[in-house]
């Protein structure tokens, strides 16, 4: 139950320093959050590590946890090095998949159209990374699948803030559709390729994203 209310937390602290509602370098306080988010302090340390994994947040010992607003620099270079990482991916997957895998992510697709569907931007992150890792896991290269994973846990809250956008869900599920459709015809260069362009361009998309966000933040407020 308190992890669960850690993601929670979690996901919502994320999105107030994308969006601006904490500044650089500002303490996250366990008291006052635990206050906020009525619940014990406990889920607040686990979201507050989550965030220090992110690189969003830093732990300075003895005196507790400060955001950090994320380097527009480093997170371009992040989602290139992921971009290249899963157009191998891709390939790899085109020339390896097998008729139980094909169904597999057909059936994940389903369920981000549907969540599509209902607006509904918590679920199509969650099938959308389930989606991703079993890309990786269908390459049936081990240290490929590990390394793609790990670097998706570091970019996981800059790509599922872009989900806010339901635009970017409609362009996300439809590009999952020909990568399906590329796969099963074997095409591991138009896999690759598509894999590749599915993630690269999300780096600067998430800051015009987040300006975005940031001016809805603002004009919540001033009404």
């Amino acid at each position: 139950m308190e992890t669960k209310q850690a993601d929670r937390i979690a996901d919502a602290l994320e999105e107030m320093v994308f969006t601006g509602q904490f500044e650089e370098g500002e303490r996250l306080d366990e008291t006052a959050l635990a206050k906020r988010f009525e619940v014990s302090r406990t889920p607040i340390r686990e979201a507050l590590q989550r965030l220090v994994i992110a690189d969003l947040a830093e732990q300075r010992p003895r005196r507790g946890v400060f955001v950090k607003q994320p380097g527009s620099m480093k997170v371009i270079e992040m989602f290139e090095t992921m971009a290249e990482m899963e157009g191998i991916c891709g390939r790899l997957v085109a020339q390896r998949i097998t008729p139980a895998g094909m169904k597999e992510l057909d059936g994940l697709n389903a369920l981000c159209r549907a969540a599509v569907d209902a607006r509904d931007a918590a679920a199509y992150s969650r099938h959308n990374e389930a989606f991703h890792i079993l890309i990786y896991d269908l390459t049936g290269n081990s240290f490929l699948a590990s390394e793609a994973f790990r670097l998706y846990r570091r970019l996981k809250p800059f790509r599922r803030v872009q989900f806010q956008m339901y635009e970017r869900m409609v362009q996300s599920v439809s590009e999952h559709t020909t990568l399906i459709s590329a796969i099963s015809k074997g095409d591991a260069e138009q896999a690759g390729k598509v894999l590749r362009g599915h993630v690269g361009a999300q780096g600067e998309r998430f800051y015009h994203q987040m300006a975005q966000l940031r001016l809805n933040v603002a004009h919540r407020k001033a009404g």
